[in-house]
């Protein structure tokens, strides 16, 4: 089955970590023929708290993506916050993508659709699939080639989400690439003491039921120790068992 799977650290924490996912990344891709996208944050500008980690920055954490794009043959996708950071990113990433909580900030679409690079926006936690066809909209106006879908779970109330997989069908009929965020998923926003927590164990069961919903793409935050993530520690999955559920779901390049 052909699909689009895209995976990595939540933030760029170090090069050693890049380099150690990006790795492990070529070597599932060649294994399994498969063509993962490299997915790091420059900056995590929407932590729970001040003192949260939020990375590199803009100029230095876009060389590490060069980087790890020059090293390893990986197409990258990077996430922006401010319409001023569309050009610079999209001069290096292949995939530029808005932030759920930003996707109705209609300079940043435009900004992005402007760069001639994918975009991919993620569905608010509080907006249904079918509002995700205004998004969508802005973005094409502004002349997106390409406009790509991801489902990240629905507010549940406070500190929780729940996935209403009707999502991926009703965004299907917008475009047609609708992935589903296996991992921001099972947060619990904000529920965590001042940070956001998780629970990984549903990931696999996320993904699965994706699939048996429609889903074209699968999005992974992965980490070799991810109790020790700088960011979104409680739901990233180990990058040891990407391999193995990627091959369960049978995707393609």
């Amino acid at each position: 089955m052909k699909g689009t799977i895209i995976a990595g650290p939540c933030v760029i924490e170090s090069p050693e970590l890049l380099d150690t996912v990006a790795a492990k990344l070529v070597e599932i891709n060649e294994k399994l023929g498969t063509d993962i996208i490299f997915k790091a944050s420059f900056d995590k500008a929407n932590r729970t708290s001040i003192r949260s980690f939020r990375g590199p920055g803009l100029e230095k954490g876009l060389q590490l993506l060069a980087d790890v794009k020059a090293k390893y043959g990986l197409r990258v996708l990077t996430d922006i916050h401010e319409s001023w950071q569309a050009k610079p990113a999209g001069e290096v990433v292949d995939v530029l993508q808005i932030p759920a909580f930003l996707c109705r900030q209609t300079d940043l679409l435009v900004s992005a659709a402007k760069t001639g690079k994918v975009v991919n926006i993620k569905k608010a936690q509080f907006l249904s699939g079918t509002d995700m066809r205004y998004p969508v909209e802005k973005a094409r106006d502004a002349g997106a080639r390409e406009v790509w879908l991801t489902e990240r779970g629905n507010m549940f109330g406070y500190n929780n989400l729940v996935v209403d997989f009707r999502n991926i069908s009703d965004m299907l009929e917008i475009v047609p690439t609708v992935i589903m965020d296996c991992t921001h998923s099972v947060q619990r926003p904000g529920g965590a003491d001042g940070k956001t927590g998780g629970d990984r164990r549903f990931v696999p069961a996320m993904a699965m039921a994706a699939k048996a919903f429609g889903a074209t793409g699968w999005f992974f935050e992965v980490h070799p120790t991810p109790d020790q993530g700088l960011s979104d520690a409680a739901n990233m999955l180990e990058l040891d068992k990407l391999e193995k559920l990627v091959e369960e779901l049978g995707v393609r390049s």
